[in-house]
């Protein structure tokens, strides 16, 4: 890769890990609503937890670029059925049919970016990389400090 792509990664993950680290945490912050609002989509407060769980740490995996791409692909994993089950254009008429439309696309595009980081992985300027080269140095796995 090129000197220029450390920081075009660290970018793209920035810009993708924050859109789920600050839904997440409004989740988080507004938690009777979201349960009740999900819970009128069908989706137990159970799976919603676990799914809050799964989307802020992956997004603290992409933006910090440790286990970058096991982040991006949980995310992925999490965007799938929340797209389909919450941004469901074809259930709606009119108006409300093309903002979820829009947010159906949103979500395809978000995707995009989240495999293109489970394809390039992290870059440069990520702890992965940060250990790698320590690792390197010294000739064994890096561990951190008890």
């Amino acid at each position: 890769m090129d000197k220029n792509s450390g920081a075009t990664l660290l970018a793209a993950r920035f810009g993708v890990g924050a859109i789920f680290l600050i839904s997440g945490a409004g989740k988080l912050a507004a938690w009777s609503a979201t349960a009740a609002f999900a819970g009128s989509k069908g989706v137990p407060t159970v799976l919603l937890a676990a799914a809050t769980a799964m989307e802020v740490l992956g997004a603290i995996s992409v933006l910090t670029g440790w286990k970058a791409r096991w982040g991006a692909a949980a995310l992925v994993v999490f965007l799938v059925p929340v797209t389909l089950v919450f941004h469901n254009f074809w259930a709606y008429q009119g108006a409300e049919a093309q903002l979820q439309r829009i947010q159906f696309l949103k979500n395809i595009g978000i995707g995009g970016g989240l495999l293109a980081i489970f394809a390039a992985g992290p870059g440069a300027l990520s702890v992965d990389a940060r250990r790698s080269r320590i690792e390197t140095v010294n000739g064994s796995p890096a561990r951190v400090p008890a």
